[in-house]
């Protein structure tokens, strides 16, 4: 059986925690944000996990995580 290869995009969108959740980063950083307040754009620090909807098809682009 071949390697499966990761998909590099997904790479660096997601991560794992310790206890097996992916992870990703909230949408909309970095577009216009010089007209978001400080308050707005520190919302978009914080990673929030996957919607268990599309736990399946990330971890078939990332099998090795």
């Amino acid at each position: 059986m071949p390697k499966l290869k990761t998909h590099k995009g997904a790479k660096k969108r997601f991560h794992f925690t310790g206890t097996g959740k992916i992870m990703r980063v909230k949408q909309g950083k970095s577009h216009f944000r010089r007209r978001k307040s400080a308050k707005v754009k520190g919302l978009y620090d914080e990673t929030i996990p996957v919607n268990k909807a599309d736990i399946k098809r990330i971890k078939k682009v990332l099998p090795y995580q």
